[in-house]
């Protein structure tokens, strides 16, 4: 059964914590929306295809931004309390800091939860669909590079040719065990290429021992060929890097199709980590808000607490993303480079706690 300072202190947070979104949400459509605007200034489409790409994309942007949106409503909410002697009146019947931190960290892990479920599967969703939409009317839209269970499969226009290539592995910049058929502008096969490996470092392809058939008929042999191409091992990367566009099972079925490849599944296992983590990442920030606000004397400036608060999460932000960099460079395990932020933070929590001044 939920008393009645439960109830109060949940739906207060709920009314802050909607504000603050819908703040955030405008601020992420009005800056995005010039930037659609910008990219597609020489594209055919209508005026309002620019604002529902900014639609489709904005959710996924809020996503990230959600610890600071944790963090503020906390900080807001205090100060609602503060104003209006509310912490007092708390005080006055026995109700601890303590348990008013317990009520507002427990609410803000159920509310992380439905986040990471349904917001974060929607914003997905949607990003995947923003990025095909847009891929329409990028400049490089006439390469592709995708993982399947069959290998990677690249899609390279160059020269007025279309090249359609297939690779069972790829560690450390070299395909192995490669096949290109090569297609002109109405995809009229003409030639077809084997060879056991290729570096493709750079964008000059060597080929050495190909073989190959010319309009499906004679096979030869050729052990040096220089072969063009749009595409290096760092941009391959690039091309299916964008992970926050995938649910979970869709991450699932890359991870097996890296494996398969032998290609690095160091970043989706980071991704996974942080997708785990986030509702305690959220309640720390739930926490870490209480913590800030609690410590404010009756003569020391709530505006001060403000700006000192969004100053200490935003290095917080910054402690978690250098930490996820070193573990994506593989400078520190995955594991570490998410959880052991979480952990440092969680500390400075608990000191804080001790240090709330319970009146």
């Amino acid at each position: 059964m939920i008393k009645v300072y439960q109830k109060y202190l949940i739906s207060s947070f709920l009314k802050i914590f909607l504000m603050v979104f819908s703040v955030f949400f405008s601020l992420v459509i009005i800056l995005n929306v010039f930037e659609e605007v910008s990219y597609l200034k020489d594209a055919d489409t209508s005026l309002l295809f620019p604002f529902f790409l900014t639609i489709l994309n904005s959710p996924s942007i809020v996503y990230e931004t959600f610890p600071f949106i944790f963090f503020i409503t906390t900080q807001f909410l205090f100060i609602k309390l503060l104003d209006k002697e509310e912490l007092d009146i708390f005080k006055k019947v026995s109700l601890s800091n303590f348990k008013i931190i317990a009520v507002l960290s427990i609410f803000s892990f159920i509310l992380s939860i439905f986040i990471l479920v349904i917001f974060y599967n929607l914003s997905s969703n949607l990003k995947f669909i923003y990025l095909d939409l847009k891929n329409k009317y990028s400049k490089d839209n006439k390469y592709l590079a995708v993982v399947t269970e069959n290998g990677l499969w690249i899609k390279d226009e160059i020269n007025n040719n279309i090249n359609i290539i297939n690779a069972e592995k790829m560690s450390d910049g070299i395909l192995y065990d490669v096949t290109i058929n090569q297609f002109t502008k109405l995809y009229e096969n003409f030639n077809n290429l084997m060879v056991d490996e290729i570096n493709i470092k750079e964008k000059k392809w060597v080929l050495n021992n190909v073989i190959y058939s010319t309009n499906g008929s004679s096979t030869k042999k050729d052990k040096n060929i220089i072969f063009e191409s749009n595409f290096d091992s760092d941009q391959i990367n690039q091309l299916f890097s964008d992970l926050s566009s995938l649910n979970f099972f869709e991450l699932s079925n890359l991870k097996t199709g890296y494996k398969k490849l032998g290609y690095s599944v160091t970043n989706i296992n980071i991704h996974f980590q942080k997708l785990i983590s986030y509702p305690i990442n959220l309640t720390i920030m739930t926490l870490f808000g209480c913590i800030v606000m609690l410590n404010i004397k009756r003569n020391n400036s709530k505006i001060f607490h403000l700006i000192l608060g969004t100053l200490l999460s935003v290095i917080i932000y910054y402690i978690n993303y250098f930490s996820g960099l070193l573990g994506e460079n593989e400078k520190i395990p995955e594991f570490l480079s998410i959880w052991f932020p979480l952990l440092i933070i969680s500390l400075f929590c608990v000191i804080g706690l001790i240090r709330i001044n319970e009146k």
